[in-house]
């Protein structure tokens, strides 16, 4: 089984991948990195047609070397991955659907925190959409801290995790906090530490319901 990963930053690439050895080690997985896209997405309040067009040719050249499905690690392009998808033979999955199925399960006040500012409408967006979709009373607290995103890029993980953790204490009395992006699931244990709740990931989530769906 072949899953084709779409990275739009290199930190993302880690997670995910340990995510796959630790879950489900049998599939190979294959990674594409256009380091480009989030720096030109930061460019635009929205997605452009220049996005959505990357967007669909990264899913389509991974279709093409044989992915049974494709997955993308960047939760700032959600409309442009659903599009690909549609247009495609293989699923194309968004990085955070299966995350948010499991906050949705829990319900009530869910915490969101993100490094990267240009995806907390897009998160915030679908995660509305299922939840309309699905009913129930979960409502979403997002807080954003692009600090953790520069010191992750900078090497120094260690600030980035006490980033996350500080800015995560306000979101303490949620029901559970999901980690936006597939680069802030390191900091896992550290805000599990700083708020005693549940704490979900997109890369553990992801890799579980692949596995249910097409393993």
């Amino acid at each position: 089984m072949r899953i084709g990963l779409i990275h739009a930053v290199q930190v993302a690439i880690d997670p995910i991948n340990d995510a796959f050895a630790a879950a489900w080690p049998d599939a190979e997985c294959m990674n594409v990195l256009d380091d480009r896209l989030s720096v030109d997405r930061a460019k635009s309040a929205d997605l452009t047609e220049e996005i959505y067009t990357r967007i669909h040719e990264l899913a389509t050249y991974a279709a093409k070397a044989d992915a049974d499905a494709v997955l993308f690690t960047c939760s700032a392009f959600g409309p442009a991955i659903a599009a690909a998808d549609g247009a495609l033979d293989v699923p194309v999955l968004k990085p955070n659907d299966a995350m948010f199925e499991a906050a949705l399960e829990i319900g009530g006040r869910i915490g969101l925190l993100v490094s990267f500012e240009p995806s907390v409408a897009s998160l915030r967006a679908d995660f509305e959409e299922m939840r309309a979709a699905r009913g129930g009373d979960a409502t979403l607290e997002a807080v954003c801290v692009p600090d953790a995103m520069a010191a992750l890029r900078a090497g120094d993980g260690a600030r980035h995790d006490a980033l996350l953790a500080e800015a995560a204490k306000p979101l303490a009395a949620c029901n559970a906090i999901m980690l936006g992006q597939f680069s802030t699931a390191r900091a896992k244990p550290a805000v599990e530490a700083a708020t005693g709740k549940p704490v979900l990931t997109s890369p553990d989530t992801a890799v579980a319901a692949l596995r249910r769906e097409i393993g």
